[in-house]
């Protein structure tokens, strides 16, 4: 019987019915670009919603915000400078971007600033907490479903896939080692780490891979023209 936990052992992109056959495709149908926009959308809510939360950002802020206490560079243009070393890292992995990620970077910042201004804030750290679990998931989801177009990943998303092609480990873990050592890198740099962090930094592989496993149950071997 299988463990109720075999989505964590997923070593691959589910190939979907409305997957492109490459991630540099210039014509993709447009229910592959849907699907991707949809996912990117998601995954911009999910990030709004955590620091909405208020009790700490992302693993790969905390990085931005160590490198900034280093360099006294703003916080964007330190994100900014992280997301391109991350870029530079695909050349060795052999990681191709595509459409998706250009507008990863369009669509994720676009969300987020217009989430943020619909979204209630609490001080009850029980909602706090329920809001980053929250956040995390629907960050995991829209990851999912966008990399499963197959048009391109985001940074850190091209950086999970070459190195879980590299290693053969389960993408959870993959992602999860990124997360975490993002997170160590950016504390040691004087990053400010929170629970919301924390929650990111264990949870985001495990969601993703959660995400692919229910695609693949239930839509792999579908037709979409039936």
């Amino acid at each position: 019987m299988k463990s109720k936990f075999s989505f964590l052992s997923i070593k691959t992109i589910p190939s979907l019915p409305w997957s492109s056959p490459k991630p540099l495709n210039f014509m993709p149908r447009i229910i592959t670009v849907g699907f991707l926009v949809l996912g990117l959308v998601l995954f911009g809510v999910g990030e709004a919603v955590l620091i909405a939360a208020g009790i700490g950002v992302s693993p790969w802020t905390v990085l931005a915000q160590g490198v900034t206490n280093l360099t006294g560079w703003s916080i964007g243009f330190s994100t900014f400078v992280v997301s391109g070393s991350v870029l530079l890292l695909w050349i060795p992995l052999r990681q191709i971007p595509g459409i998706g990620t250009v507008l990863n970077v369009i669509i994720v910042a676009a969300v987020i600033d217009f989430t943020l201004h619909y979204l209630p804030i609490t001080e009850n750290d029980i909602l706090q907490v329920l809001y980053a679990f929250a956040g995390v998931l629907v960050t995991g989801i829209g990851g999912g479903i966008y990399l499963a177009a197959n048009l391109g990943a985001g940074p850190r998303d091209g950086l999970m896939t070459g190195l879980q092609r590299l290693s053969g480990a389960p993408i959870a873990w993959v992602r999860n080692g990124i997360e975490v050592s993002a997170v160590i890198a950016g504390w040691t740099l004087g990053g400010v780490v929170g629970v919301g962090t924390v929650l990111f930094a264990f949870l985001i592989g495990p969601s993703v891979a959660l995400t692919f496993f229910v695609l693949n149950r239930l839509v792999a071997h579908r037709d979409l023209n039936s």
